[in-house]
């Protein structure tokens, strides 16, 4: 069987050759790539660590074939004509969402039109013409090539690489973590009464999320894929044993998926301050100037608290966090920067439950 350190190896030569992929080649290669890696250190256990940069390569070989390799030039050619047509090219483009069930750009896309409104420019939003994940976004709107803004959980690397309008569009609560287990598993975290206590389960979550890295902070066991979608099916097949969502998105995420056997862990929630941005190319001050005096307008008038409650007041209510024992992390990764002193822009539950370390 494979140590606990040769299985986190395997994992680690699995998320750097995926994005290494994903950054040649595109996403389609990357998801299959995570995919395959993870369904085969877990069907054979048994094989040697060092395998895994052999498996690499020959998924690298065969994920390189005529007909996917046609699927991401297509997708290439299609964000590159988007760009390159000035007369018909919307003012603002936003990553569309990676897959039809993922309902999680709902809200900060009625948030972002909100605040163009009530600055008063005339930008025109549209998606852009392919679906795509994170990381691509994030590295076509470094590179300025089709997309001009995402909204993200910030990091110090992410406000070095882009420009922050640095208030929480969603008042913190990505940091407010409910746990997607399976039915069959609720025994498995019913005792948990401490975050250290958690620590050992194996928790799943996007390679390039800072999720990842505030988790492994802490200790915790996380393993990872590139595809969202990926992530419910590792949940299913128990290669994970737990996926932290916010209270923003568990309860849709379970119900666009009601032939999966999904659920949420009882009596408990994870608690790190996280703070989701819109973020923009560094040299588009403009459009970062735009955003955030329509937010500010937005806070000052009560559009934006009206438009919060339209969209989370329901899951924030369900979610029941007076009567949740709250596991507390620290968040290493959250810049000095982020406005955590002004009250008026984070979510406070009217009565917390019983906070542990």
């Amino acid at each position: 069987m494979l140590t606990a350190a040769a299985r986190k190896q395997c994992h680690r030569l699995s998320e750097r050759a995926s994005k290494q992929l994903s950054d040649h080649l595109g996403d389609r290669f990357s998801e299959r790539l995570s995919v395959c890696l993870s369904e085969r250190a877990a069907e054979r256990p048994g094989r040697s660590a060092g395998l895994a940069p052999a498996w690499i390569g020959l998924l690298v070989c065969f994920l390189a074939g005529g007909a996917a390799a046609a699927d991401v030039k297509t997708g290439a050619k299609a964000v590159a004509t988007s760009t390159s047509t000035s007369t018909s090219s919307p003012d603002v483009t936003y990553p569309r969402p990676e897959s039809l069930a993922d309902e999680r750009a709902s809200y900060p896309l009625a948030l972002l039109k909100l605040s163009l409104k009530k600055a008063g420019d005339h930008y025109r939003l549209a998606a852009s013409p392919v679906r795509m994940q994170q990381g691509r976004s994030l590295r076509l709107l470094e590179q300025g090539q089709g997309i001009d803004v995402v909204w993200t959980v910030t990091s110090q690397a992410r406000e070095d690489a882009f420009l922050p309008v640095r208030i929480p569009i969603d008042r913190g609560l990505i940091g407010w973590r409910l746990l997607l287990i399976r039915p069959e598993d609720r025994a498995l975290f019913a005792p948990l009464a401490t975050a250290a206590a958690l620590a050992p389960l194996r928790a799943g979550q996007g390679h390039d999320w800072p999720d990842t890295d505030v988790l492994r902070a802490n200790g915790y066991a996380v393993y990872t894929s590139s595809s969202y979608e990926r992530l419910f099916k590792m949940l299913e097949s128990g290669h994970v044993q737990y996926f932290p969502r916010a209270v923003t998105e568990i309860w849709k995420e379970i119900e666009a998926r009601k032939d999966a056997p999904l659920a949420v862990a009882d009596g408990i929630v994870l608690h790190y301050p996280e703070a989701l941005y819109f973020f923009v190319n560094k040299s588009n001050t403009a459009l970062a100037a735009a955003i955030e005096q329509g937010l500010r307008i937005a806070i000052a008038d009560g559009a934006m608290t009206a438009l919060f409650q339209r969209y989370y007041g329901a899951a924030i209510a369900r979610a029941d966090l007076a009567h949740r024992t709250v596991l507390t992390l620290a968040n290493p990764l959250l810049p000095a920067a982020t406005p955590l002193a002004d009250q008026s822009l984070w979510f406070h539950p009217a009565a917390r439950g019983k906070r542990l370390p």
